[in-house]
């Protein structure tokens, strides 16, 4: 079964493998295939579901809410996030205005089919809404009861700082972020960590496999394998193109076959299971296209890796790692 670890500073327990729905349900995978998944991840012993109102412009929501119609709602955790746009893409409907955050709420409640979400996350910072707006109709959101806690996705580390110096004075507090993390995309790790540790927040961190870089099925010198998310222009193929125009990056990957091997893991679980061991993460998001890859991947809960294979893993990825913290700034638009 999975364990669970406490969101941020808060006393929201959540599983440290997380279900995600970004690339697959509503565009990926049939509704019976998704609704398949979340089944498996819920016997597999995940509680803690995370989707978007712009995965697949509101579909994955419905699907998800859909998937999950019948379960207890005080057993699971439900995530969703508020920013790129939905709808007919009008002149509101981004962002992160007061006007876009409270239609936006009351949109992913209906189609979530549920009272409340856990937790609502800015999913990305908006550089033309005034921080001050923005942390207010968050604060609102929570004392209506539509939300638990809240947090942020891709935010910098000041960006990080100011947003929970506002939430501290309006009442409530962040509690996480979603960033980009994995063996080779690090760039968390120089300034948005440790910002996150002083402030009590904790990271949920998607695409701990690197779009499936690290899974080791991308060789080098080979063409992509057919069906995989480097040949779907509509699942992420652009994403994993950085990494697989490095040749040296695929081969220093598989070159991590026998760390995984000493540890008895897929290179998936591998690379999960070293995610988690950054004590500021507190869950690591997997997506599926299959049932079984759940099965399979939630194995990495719980998995300790020495000291030792920590260190070679670093030593065999060497300088295909990125660690500029600019990174993060980057995936925010300066204008929507």
């Amino acid at each position: 079964m999975v364990n669970y670890r406490h969101l941020g500073r808060s006393g929201l327990k959540i599983t440290e493998i997380t279900y995600g729905n970004w690339l697959t349900h509503g565009s990926q995978v049939e509704n019976d295939t998704a609704t398949a998944c979340v089944r498996a991840a819920l016997d597999a012993g995940i509680t803690t579901f995370d989707t978007a109102d712009v995965y697949a412009n509101t579909v994955a929501e419905s699907v998800l809410g859909e998937a999950l119609k019948g379960e207890r709602r005080q057993s699971l955790e439900i995530f969703t996030k508020v920013y790129w746009p939905t709808g007919p893409r009008g002149a509101n409907d981004s962002g992160l205005s007061r006007k876009h955050i409270l239609e936006s709420i009351d949109g992913s409640l209906e189609r979530l089919q549920t009272d409340y979400v856990d937790l609502y996350q800015a999913h990305r910072y908006d550089h033309a809404t005034p921080l001050e707006e923005t942390m207010e109709a968050f604060a609102h959101v929570v004392r209506q009861g539509k939300a638990l806690y809240i947090g942020v996705s891709e935010w910098t580390a000041d960006q990080i700082r100011a947003g929970q110096e506002l939430a501290r004075d309006l009442g409530f507090r962040l509690v996480s972020n979603q960033p980009q993390y994995s063996a080779l995309w690090r760039v968390i790790e120089g300034q948005v960590v440790p910002t996150s540790q002083e402030l009590g927040l904790s990271q949920i961190v998607w695409s701990p496999v690197a779009q499936g870089v690290l899974t080791g099925k991308y060789k080098p010198g080979q063409p992509a394998p057919a069906g995989s998310r480097a040949t779907d222009e509509k699942g992420g193929a652009r994403m994993i193109g950085r990494f697989l125009e490095q040749e040296e990056t695929l081969a220093r990957v598989q070159d991590l076959r026998p760390v995984a091997d000493e540890l008895g893991l897929t290179m998936a679980q591998l690379a999960i299971a070293w995610v988690l061991q950054n004590p500021n993460v507190a869950s690591a998001i997997i997506g599926a296209s299959r049932p079984e890859q759940v099965a399979e991947n939630v194995k990495a809960s719980g998995v300790e890796i020495p000291a030792e294979l920590m260190a070679r893993i670093d030593e065999v990825l060497g300088d295909s790692v990125v660690t500029d913290p600019a990174e993060t700034a980057k995936s925010s638009p300066a204008s929507r």
